[in-house]
């Protein structure tokens, strides 16, 4: 549902999902194209104010910080682990992205609910 209030797990697994696209480049094709940018963009911000503003990490506790360059360096570790994150999960679902692409590729879009069916289908 939709809601304003998140956990830092609901953070963080957005911040997978939005690294999702990269990811299955990565996995499918070994390769990385300018596609993610956007996804990239927003991981990021969302990373920086799970940090900045709303005091999710131990290294900061409940300070709000706008400009500090080690902030720098833990937003680019949140993203990178959700980044592998989503990797992961989409190499041992390997068979499951490549009929979501052919879904995809046959139909050229699909709406939550045939993806959940695609995805829940056989298991």
């Amino acid at each position: 549902g939709d809601h304003t209030l998140m956990t830092k797990e609901e953070i963080l697994a957005k911040i997978a999902t939005m690294t999702g696209g990269r990811a299955a480049e990565e996995v499918v094709f070994n390769s990385i194209t300018t596609g993610a940018s956007n996804d990239i963009e927003q991981a990021t911000k969302m990373a920086r104010a799970m940090i900045t503003r709303y005091g999710m990490t131990d290294d900061f506790d409940m300070v709000a910080l706008e400009t500090v360059n080690t902030v720098d360096d833990k937003v680019v570790e949140v993203v990178k682990q959700q980044h592998e994150k989503a990797k992961q999960m989409l190499i041992e679902n390997r068979g499951k992205l490549d009929e979501i692409a052919k879904y995809l590729y046959e139909k050229e879009t699909i709406t939550g609910e045939e993806f959940m069916d695609l995805l829940h289908k056989s298991e």
